[in-house]
Parts: structure tokens; sequence; C-alpha cells
């Protein structure tokens, strides 16, 4: 991996600005809004006032992500968690909590003997959909726009059917947290094509898989176009078993995650002894950050198939590729590799096994990008490379500047990363896009978490609770979340996960003292937008101190990744200043965190390739997003 995830952003020694925060009251009673004293609300600013001591008002912010739930509510899911029985309440479970669920969707059987044009539609699930279907063609055009985790599922959608056509267009774009799944999709089908063209784009964190698509299909095309294009972190896309015993089917990858941030793509099984197949990459993977793909046992056993991998991962940056036993048993098998892996920072591709026990391959690597692993290809006389960047041959051509870098970086968000001289008055930058992305939710209250397990060694429970199917999207996320939980502090960090704000206060005053404030950027305004920069002052007088940063986690509940490094100094505005440039208005109370150590950070960092040279050299600074906090010494 070459990439830092964000919640690793504060792990040296680092220098801290905060704009001008203002401080919201709850509240000097013990019951918020005169509301009743036995509510999560309530329990947690009673908790503020003994565990905080600071002469400071308590934090709005903090206190309005407890659990909505109501006293009845609480006590009734409390115990069904602690008699593991809370899954047999889910959806009442998220709905009152105010969780992020998929919701389950019960199978349709509906056959529909006509052509389908779906507009404006979302969670859907297809099943059986257009079996024995005879020409003609579906459409799914806006599906699911701009929706908020939306969850369709394609299950045995147009078995055996003759010369039908399927075509997804503009299909999910800009949508959260997409679940999409294609199961047997046009198996045995003959003839028709199947496009996704204008498929999740602009998507953040897509799922999609495609397991056992055009299975035994015959001569049925499918042509991906635009698809998760400029789509921003996830598990991508996998296709497993797709084409498997397929004859003469031809798929075509065109522009494919083209711009995109760090998406991945899991090819297993794909065209297994299939015959005379037809697979074009064109465009994958271009002009995007770290694209990760894996080809395992593709082709295998497959006949006289041809592969053709175009301008794939060109101009991207870094990128991991990884093709295990692909064209294994095969027979006449051909694949091309021209413009391949051409990035203008060294990514990383492994080709082990390849072709094993083939007979009559060929295989011509044609202006492919630096590469050290064809070990199995030293001695083959079927093989092929020319224009090929070997590592000790590599030119000037393959390696870029600092400055080339970031005059022609398109990956980083303006203003994302800054430097610590930007922040003084009257200074005039970008501001990215502070938006939370995060699906709404809320803390659980210590009642219920508590019963809960929150391990990966727990994960069958976990996924039992929350109806998180195998090779779900719920599952990745859950997964992901433990695991860099349960990952090792980096060197100097103090971390803890939280699911309770009870919990963020017991981390932050166990290493800052009670005498404390939480910080947060005040709004979204000026965001991907050029804002003025007000004063600033040094809390503390400018000393070195610790602070805290959390930040959030995708998961079922409110979940915050809370850590800390020594040897912070923490800034804030004289008065309110995130100005408009034109205007001089006040638009934003703004949090912003300086990095003076960058030397044990990843030469991929996103930092380097907005400001150039490398770990150690510089400082950088970022924004506080929308909902994340920064938690502070107060000032006396």
């Amino acid at each position: 991996m070459h990439i830092l995830h964000p919640i690793t952003l504060l792990l040296s020694l680092s220098f801290v600005s905060l704009l001008n925060v203002n401080y919201s009251a709850v509240g000097s009673g013990d019951s918020p809004n005169g509301e009743s004293p036995f509510t999560p609300k309530a329990s947690l600013v009673r908790y503020w006032k003994k565990e905080i001591h600071t002469v400071l008002p308590k934090s709005g912010f903090l206190i309005s992500k407890a659990s909505p739930l109501n006293p009845v509510d609480l006590a009734t899911f409390a115990k069904l968690a602690s008699q593991n029985a809370l899954s047999a309440q889910l959806p009442a479970f998220c709905s009152s909590a105010k969780l992020f669920c998929f919701p389950d969707l019960s199978p349709s059987l509906e056959k529909h003997d006509h052509d389908s044009h779906f507009a404006i539609y979302n969670n859907k699930n297809f099943t059986n959909y257009g079996t024995d279907r005879a020409g003609g063609a579906d459409s799914f055009k806006n599906y699911s726009d701009g929706d908020n985790i939306p969850v369709d599922s394609f299950r045995r959608y147009g078995r055996d059917a003759a010369g039908h056509g399927e075509t997804f267009s503009n299909y999910a774009p800009e949508s959260n947290v997409v679940d999409q799944s294609f199961n047997t999709y046009g198996a045995s089908a003959t003839g028709g094509t199947g496009e996704f063209k204008g498929y999740n784009v602009e998507v953040n964190n897509p799922n999609l898989r495609f397991a056992s698509y055009s299975d035994s299909a015959n001569g049925k095309g499918q042509k991906f176009s635009t698809y998760t294009e400029n789509a921003n972190a996830g598990p991508g896309q996998a296709f497993t078993s797709y084409g498997k015993n397929g004859n003469g089917v031809p798929n075509e990858f065109s522009g494919y995650g083209t711009g995109s941030n760090v998406i991945g793509s899991d090819f297993t099984n794909y065209g297994e002894t299939a015959n005379g197949a037809n697979d074009t990459f064109k465009s994958y993977g271009f002009d995007g950050n770290v694209p990760q793909n894996n080809f395992v046992n593709y082709g295998d056993g497959g006949n006289a198939g041809v592969h053709s991998f175009a301008t794939y991962r060109e101009k991207s940056n870094v990128g991991d590729d990884s093709f295990q036993s692909y064209a294994k048993n095969s027979n006449a098998e051909k694949a091309n590799f021209a413009n391949y892996g051409k990035s203008f920072n060294e990514g990383t591709d492994k080709f082990s096994g390849y072709g094993n026990g083939a007979m009559g391959q060929r295989i011509g690597f044609k202006i492919y990008g630096v590469n050290t692993t064809f070990k199995d290809y030293a001695n083959k006389k079927d093989v092929t490379f020319a224009g090929y960047t070997s590592a000790s041959t590599a030119d000037a051509s393959m390696k870029v500047t600092s400055d080339s870098v970031v005059k022609n970086n398109k990956w980083i968000e303006p203003g994302k990363f800054f430097r610590e001289s930007m922040l003084k008055k009257g200074s005039v930058m970008p501001m990215p896009d502070i938006r939370d992305k995060m699906p709404k939710r809320s803390f659980l209250p210590r009642s219920i978490i508590s019963k809960l397990p929150f391990s990966t060694s727990k994960i069958y429970q976990l996924k039992e609770i929350f109806h998180a199917s195998d090779n779900s999207s719920m599952e990745r996320i859950i997964l992901d979340a433990l695991e860099e939980c349960e990952r090792s502090p980096s060197p100097g960090e103090t971390k803890r996960c939280v699911g309770s704000a009870e919990d963020m206060i017991d981390f932050a005053t166990s290493v800052l003292g009670r005498n404390v404030a939480v910080r947060t950027t005040d709004n979204v305004n000026g965001s991907k937008k050029n804002i003025m920069i007000g004063s600033i002052k040094g809390i503390n007088g400018g000393r070195v101190t610790r602070s805290v940063s959390c930040h959030q986690s995708l998961y079922p509940y409110l979940l915050y990744y809370c850590h800390s490094v020594p040897k912070v100094r923490v800034y804030e505005a004289d008065e309110a200043d995130l100005l408009d440039p034109n205007s001089k208005a006040t638009i934003n109370h703004g949090v912003a965190i300086c990095h003076l150590d960058t030397s044990s950070w990843s030469p991929t960092h996103g930092a380097f390739l907005a400001l150039g040279p490398g770990p150690g050299r510089i400082e950088v600074c970022h924004w506080i997003f929308e909902n994340d906090m920064t938690w502070t010494i107060a000032d006396a």
C-alpha cells in the first residue's frame, strides 16, 4: 500500500491552528431542553459535569451526537443486547437509535414479458427477472440517483434469455456507500448485450459485486463504459466467475475507474474454462490515484481467448496490480499489454504463476512501465517485451521532480494540504470540500455498547447482529473499522476507538487532564471556494502541549478513532475569522492542524503530491473536516 489513511494523519510532531471556535452551552441543568433526566443526552450532560473541570461552557457539538433513544427504548434495547437478541429487532433498533444499517431487501419474483425502463428508482431486489426473455431490452436510467446507502440486488436476472439487452445508464451517480450485487446475471443467455454506462460516477465508498455473471452465456457481450469514474475510496468491484464457461463472450472495460481515488477491483476465476473469450481493458484505471487490481485464476482453463490491456493505469499515481495464475492451464490464449502501468510514480505489478500449464500462449508487453516481478518469464520464448521500462533502465521520463508533481497533480483537492505560512491574517487560500460524507449516525449509550462485541475475533457475532452477509458491504465496513482499531499504534501515538461520548471523554481526559475543550469546524461554508484567513493567537501562550484528534470511522453506530501525539502547539483566531475574500464577511470558524515532523510519513502521501519535497522536509497542515474534532487543554 502506498497511501496513508486519513485517520493516521496526526501520527507525528504536530502544530495545531484553531481558528476562533465558538463554544456552545447546552444549559445549566442536567436535562438539556427540559427533557427526561433518563435519556442518553441527559446522562451525558451529567457525565460531562462530573469529568470535565473547566470554566468553559459544555460543548453542544459533542452533546448533539448522543443517542436519541427515549428512556423506554433505551431500556428495551439494552435488555435485548444483554440477551444477544438485537438482531431480531435490527430495523427498529437502527431507526430508533439513528444507526447506519442496510435495508433487508425481500426477493422479487416478478416476471416481465415486455421491455422495462426503470427511472428514478432505488433499493430493489430483482430476482428471476426477465427469465427466458426473447429479444428486447431493459434500461435502468437515473437509478438510485444521489441516494444515500443505495442497496440493489440483481439475482438470476435475464437467465436463459435470447438476444435480450440491458442498459445501465447514469446508474447511482453521486451516491454514498453504494452496495450492488449481480449474482448469476445473464446465466445461459444467448446473444444480446449488457452495457454499464455512467455507472456509479462520482460515488463514495462503492462495493459492487458480480458473481457468476454471464455464466455459460453464448455470445452475450458486456460493456463497462465510464464505470466508477471519479469514485472515491472503497472496496470497488469484485468479479467472481464472471463469464465462466462462456462461449465467444466479448467483454469491454473502457474508461473504467478513470480519475478514481483508491479504488480496487478483484477478478477471481474470471472467464474460467471459457471458449474464445475476448476481453478488452481500455483506459482502465486511467489517471487514478493508487488504483488496486487483483486478477486470480483469470482465464483458467480458457481456450483461444484474447485479453487486451491498453493504456491500463496510465498516468496514474502509483497503483498495484497482481496477476496470479492468470491464463493457467489455458490453450492458445493471447494477452497483450500496451501502454500498461505508465504511472508517474512507480507502482507495483506482480505476475506469479502466469500461464502455468498453458499451451500455445502468446503474451506481449509493449511500452510497459517499471516492474521487476517477471521471474517466471525469464526464458519463455512465447513472451515478448517491447518498449518495456526496467528498473535498471528507467529514464528521466519515469522520474518526476516534486515541482512537476505539484504542478500536474490532480488527485489531491486544492487546499486539502497546505503550508504553515498560509495561516496568517490576510492569506487567501482554497478550502477543500470539508463536508461530512459519512452516513448520519449517533453514539450508542454505554448500557448498550458495553454489551456488543467489538473485535475481529467476534466478527461472526457482529455479522449476525447487523445482518451482514458474507462478502457484503456491511461485512467489509465492519472488518475495515475493526482492523484499523486493532492496529498497533505508531511510534509516539496513543489511540483508542470510541463508540460512546463517555468513552471519548475518558480518553481525552486521560491524555490531557480534566481542564479540556473540544473544537471543530463550525460549518461547511467556504467548502470548495477560496477563503481569507483572520488573525490567530497561541492557546496556552503558544507553549508546546498535547492534543487529541478524533476522526469518524464508517461503522453501524457513530465510531471515532481518537489519537494523540506529544509536542503539539495550538493556535486560535483572535476574533471570528474565516472570511469571504471579496466581501470580507465572516463565513466560518475553522480548525486546522499543522504537523511539524513528517519524517515517518510515506513518500507517496497525498500531502507530498500536493506540496512537494517529501517526508521530514516540510511541515504539513490540513483542516479538521465537518464532524471530526480536536481536544485541547483549555485556556485559563
